[in-house]
Parts: structure tokens; sequence; C-alpha cells
């Protein structure tokens, strides 16, 4: 009995670990890159959260995606967003405003190429209780 409880009990973290460590893995946001909540508010189903999000020169946001649409305006720098096919779909300076319409379908990555550190404030609408994005791996660009 103990014997089988052992095998079953490594078996099952064996297959845990190989489900949330497997190859593919996310990536994560750079080094200084930050956020911070300003607003939220839920009516019904719905999450509005207004944040400021902060990318120092030379980083990144890491890949992801949101589960509804995000807009933001740019408040300080350059933004320069990639699409998943490794494109770049826009560059926003200071002052203009960014929208994406969200879901798996919208994988992105938001960089910081110049030499000012980037400020977004970012508007999301989500479904209640959603993250506000979905890590997700590098699709193949050679850059972060």
């Amino acid at each position: 009995m103990r014997t089988a409880l052992r095998t079953t009990l490594i078996g099952a973290v064996t297959a845990a670990t190989v489900l949330v460590c497997g190859p593919a893995q996310a990536t994560p946001p750079g080094p200084g890159v930050t956020g911070r909540t300003i607003s939220q508010t839920t009516v019904g189903d719905t999450d509005y959260v207004l944040r400021e999000v902060t990318v120092p020169p030379g980083q990144a946001t890491g890949w992801h995606y949101h589960d509804g649409p995000v807009y933001g305006y740019v408040k300080q720098g350059t933004l320069s967003h990639y699409d998943s096919g490794c494109a770049s779909d826009g560059v926003y300076p200071q002052g203009t405003v960014v929208r994406e319409p969200g879901g798996p379908s919208d994988v992105h990555l938001g960089r910081n190429q110049g030499d000012t550190t980037l400020v977004l404030e970012v508007f999301y609408i989500l479904p209640h209780g959603a993250p506000l994005s979905e890590d997700v791996p590098n699709p193949g660009c050679p850059f972060e």
C-alpha cells in the first residue's frame, strides 16, 4: 500500500511538473518594468482597471495578450509594438493612443527602444476576475 501511494504521488508530481514547466516558457517583463494601479472598479461582469506602466530604456513587456480590449496612452517616451509574426505593428510616440483588441489571437510585445523611460496610462476592460495579461512564449522572434 505504501509503495503504491508513493508511486502514485511521484507520478502526479512528475505530471504536474511537465505540465507547468514544459518546454514552452512564457516571457516575463524585462527588468525594471513596473505597473501601478490607479483605479479599479467592477460593473456587472466587467472589470475596469486603469494602470500606469513604466518600461525602462531597452526593456520590453514580455509576450502576452489580454482577455479583453486594452487602450494605452503614451504619456512619455515611445512604444514600439510587435505582433506574433515578429513584425512591427506600430510605433507610438508621446501623446498617442494604442488599442489592443484582446484575445489569444492578439499576442504582442511592447518595447522601449528609445533612451527615455516609457510611461503608459493603460485602461483594461476585462471579464471579471481575469488577469491583466496572459503571458505566452516568444512566438519565435529574434528579440524579447
